[in-house]
């Protein structure tokens, strides 16, 4: 049998590495994911692997799990907490949408100033120039950067705000400096978009949308079909202060929260630039005159595993599972995109399979945790898509495989399947 772990070593040293703990790891899946991009280098492949069992067949996305944002950012924190075992350190709120990241961090006594909300846990007047403040992947507020720093802390240095997201905000920033307002598709509560928002808006005239439907709404203001006054009521809390309709919807451009569905990202854009187009006699060849280029604001990652997901949906299959946290955006339009086509179980853990019949998983419509008696259809062979959210751990991904595999009496190994694919 192969050494899965020299394997990953050996095929990974020149890839930038971040120290994340070993208990995050999957020496397994982190073979087959070195595996495929060894022979795929340029990520044009974006077709499933398959871990044939006879009995059971299941197709793992091409890629998923940890992004490179989520790895910094588990790895500043981690090293944070190994370096200052005498100060108090705190993170602004969760440092990614995973329970079993963050409860690993309250065990080692970091404590949550806010939650995913922005409600206040612990008095920021408590804080002191002593203490350490982590800020999240999702980044966080101008607002509360200068609170932080009133007090002395210096965020700088223990700041994990996903590159990603911070070049969203630097390209608000270099559109609004050429006059255009800053249209935000994303969910207004959501950390991401509000810090998106705060940066945005500190340059720009600034809304944000959340769906298509609200880009259809937007776009009448924009063709001024609707009363100005209608625009301070249907956009409550999701403009900029001293928002002018009338002016400040002339000239726009269309950033993203990154973990948004990109391609519903690509379409509200194509939809408010046609607009633009139609409404000021433009061309697509001059419509940059009133509508900014901002494609490059999509992120890598979410491209990535999106597609997977789609791709992997080409496979004819029984049920699908996505791992990941209940409230990681990412994870849900993964969830999204495999409900279309057939019946998917979202689950947190393994623990969750509760036998091959039951299951308790997350409905994203109600949401809130359900649990299905029919879980593991009576089939041979059964066929399951599995894919993860962006910000959880790949042993989790290994594990839930595993526990599928004990409810057949063949004693199958996830090992087995895994030499086969390397032999291949």
């Amino acid at each position: 049998m192969i050494n899965f772990v020299l394997y990953f070593t050996i095929n990974t040293c020149c890839v930038k590495q971040f120290d994340v703990p070993i208990i995050y790891r999957s020496p397994i899946i982190s073979a087959i994911k070195q595996y495929r991009k060894e022979l795929d280098k340029l990520k044009k492949d974006f077709t499933p692997t398959l871990l044939d069992f006879g009995v059971l067949k299941i197709y793992l996305a091409r890629h998923f799990g940890f992004c490179y944002g989520v790895e910094n950012a588990i790895d500043i924190a981690f090293k944070t907490i190994e370096s200052n075992p005498d100060k108090r350190i705190f993170l602004l709120s969760e440092m990614i949408h995973n329970p079993h990241v963050n409860e690993d961090l309250l065990h080692r006594g970091v404590q949550f100033l806010m939650n995913t909300q922005g409600n206040t846990l612990f008095p920021f007047e408590l804080l002191t120039k002593e203490d350490i403040v982590i800020i999240p992947a999702f980044g966080t507020t101008l607002q509360i950067e200068e609170k932080l720093h009133k007090i002395g802390l210096q965020t700088e240095r223990y700041n994990t705000t996903c590159p990603f997201v911070e070049k969203v905000w630097n390209r608000s920033e270099a559109i609004a400096k050429k006059g255009y307002t800053v249209i935000i598709h994303g969910k207004p509560k959501h950390e991401e978009t509000r810090a998106t928002f705060s940066h945005a808006s500190a340059n720009a005239p600034t809304v944000i949308i959340h769906d298509m439907q609200e880009a259809q709404l937007l776009a009448q203001f924009i063709r001024k079909e609707k009363p100005i006054a209608d625009f301070y009521t249907l956009f409550k809390g999701k403009h900029s202060t001293a928002f002018d309709v009338e002016k400040d919807l002339q000239y726009i451009g269309v950033v993203n929260q990154t973990t948004q569905l990109a391609s519903e990202t690509q379409s509200i854009a194509e939809f408010l630039k046609k607009t633009i187009i139609s409404y000021y006699g433009l061309t697509n060849e001059n419509v940059g005159e009133r509508f900014a280029d901002t494609r490059d604001t999509l992120c890598y990652a979410t491209n990535d595993n999106q597609a997977s997901v789609k791709a992997m949906l080409e496979v004819p299959a029984d049920l699908a599972i996505v791992i990941g946290g209940y409230n990681s955006s990412n994870s849900t339009h993964l969830v999204e995109l495999c409900e279309k086509k057939l019946k998917t179980y979202f689950i947190s853990s393994e623990e969750k399979m509760i036998s091959k019949n039951e299951i308790l998983y997350f409905n994203i419509h109600t949401i809130k945790e359900e649990l299905a008696t029919t879980f593991l259809p009576i089939k041979k062979p059964l066929t399951i898509l599995i894919t993860s959210g962006a910000s959880c751990p790949d042993v989790l991904v290994e594990n839930v495989i595993k526990k599928i595999l004990q409810y057949f009496d063949q004693n199958l190994q996830l090992e087995d399947a895994l030499t086969e694919i390397i032999k291949s």
